[in-house]
């Protein structure tokens, strides 16, 4: 374990890769079927959250605003305000759920948006998510909590062969799914929630909606309650499964820091076996096993002589580095976004919670860096390999389908990490010897 900061002295962010807890709102109540965002806030917020989310995902996003101004941010409750966007929304669509969330405006103001919801007569979850707080990853850890508890049913009895899948916000759409599918192969019928799989996928629908297409329907949110066996995946995720135990006693919690790399997946394994009794997992499964065993062998080559950085949101930079790690690479920066239990976890030579000035700071102590788009410039003014993971990663074709998870994606993310490494190093030694070439 290397030095953990999980503060930083600077009074203000320089060049941050800290994401607002509205965002992950947003992104969590895009994986409900049919459900409307709608963001209590300024029109600008809700602006900037759509077009984030619209130039990431390369899809049309689906978001409202109640398009709070400074006269009625000082003059009006909010109340008047929510009420009329409900209403606004449902002339022109009908929506199966409409999910509400704050912003610093409304949070500095104090809007009572539970006072608020229970004057709008159509179905709606409320949640707190002040930008001035936390991050993206609890924004959504904060929304799931809210869903599960507005919409969940109390149950007593529970169906042993049903499984409630808690993803954390950093998980790509085709993760989801291939995270559900691995479950499944067990027998398990699985609802993942919230489920971008079906809704963020970059599948072509008929028609564009002004809606979101896909994911978790309202109607199986309802019956969350008599699933046998809730997974929750990252530590943002606890308060959600904490939540969803509430609603039937006999539910059992399996929690996992994270499923990425051979040691957090074989430990997936055996607690799906226990749930099921089966004495070995599916052939299927056992094949990308060996795969994984033989990328890892012949990655380590490469990785093994690499100081990585890696940033992002706390449950993504845990998961990474102990996939490179069980492969011998060095992590030399792990950068958080923001501060989590996970960050005491991770075994790296700096950890801490800052931002990309931070890490231009310290550039002499890694080699590749694994994070979002911003990171890009770093790399290349540096020369630094390049891994892009996370939110945001603009201009950039197939976001939603990367998958680093489980064996099948682990064998991917190393032999995309090796050779970016080993492109590097070519690079870099290219560059010295024409320096060398230039002073002789």
């Amino acid at each position: 374990m290397g030095e953990v900061s999980h503060r930083t002295e600077k009074p203000l962010q320089v060049n941050p890769i800290r994401l607002s807890q509205p965002m992950g709102a947003v992104l969590a109540f895009l994986g409900v079927d049919r459900c409307m965002p709608l963001m209590h806030g300024g029109m600008g917020c809700t602006s900037f959250s759509k077009v984030f989310f619209t130039r990431h995902f390369c899809e049309p996003i689906a978001i409202q605003t109640t398009a709070v101004t400074d006269v009625t941010a000082i003059l009006d409750g909010g109340d008047s305000s929510i009420v009329e966007a409900v209403q606004n929304i449902t002339k022109k669509v009908t929506p199966s759920l409409i999910g509400l969330h704050t912003t610093g405006l409304t949070e500095t103001k104090g809007d009572d948006i539970r006072g608020a919801a229970k004057q709008v007569n159509f179905p709606i979850v409320y949640v707190n998510t002040a930008d001035y707080e936390g991050g993206m990853e609890s924004g959504w850890g904060k929304t799931v909590k809210a869903i599960i508890e507005q919409l969940v049913e109390v149950r007593s009895e529970v169906r042993t062969d049903k499984v409630v899948l808690l993803p954390h916000v950093s998980m790509q759409p085709i993760e989801v799914e291939k995270l559900k599918d691995f479950i499944a192969m067990f027998g398990l019928e699985v609802v993942a929630l919230p489920d971008l799989s079906t809704s963020l996928d970059g599948h072509l629908g008929e028609k564009q909606s002004t809606l979101s297409s896909g994911g978790v329907s309202v109607e199986e949110i309802f019956c969350l309650g008599d699933a046998g066996t809730v997974i929750s995946i990252g530590a943002s995720m606890q308060f959600s499964a904490e939540a969803l135990l509430k609603k039937n006693p006999g539910m059992q919690h399996i929690h996992l820091d994270h499923v990425q790399g051979l040691a957090a997946t074989d430990t997936l394994v055996e607690k799906l076996l226990a749930v099921t009794g089966a004495k070995l997992p599916p052939l299927g499964i056992v094949r990308w096993r060996k795969r994984l065993q033989d990328v890892m062998l012949d990655s380590h080559f490469a990785l093994g002589q690499t100081r990585v950085m890696v940033a992002g949101e706390p449950d993504f930079i845990a998961g990474a580095c102990q996939a490179l790690s069980e492969v011998g690479a060095r992590i030399g920066l792990a950068l958080s976004t923001v501060d989590s239990p996970q960050l005491d976890s991770i075994e790296a030579a700096r950890v801490m919670v800052g931002d990309l000035e931070d890490a231009e700071k310290l550039q002499a102590e890694y080699d590749l860096v694994i994070g979002n788009v911003h990171t890009e410039t770093l790399a290349h003014r540096f020369g630094k390999a390049l891994v892009l993971r996370g939110f945001p990663c603009w201009e950039v074709v197939g976001n939603q389908l990367k998958n680093d998870l489980l064996y099948e994606g682990g064998a991917y993310f190393l032999c995309e990490a090796a050779n970016a490494a080993e492109a590097g190093r070519m690079n870099s030694h290219g560059a010295e010897c024409r320096v060398l070439s230039a002073e002789g």
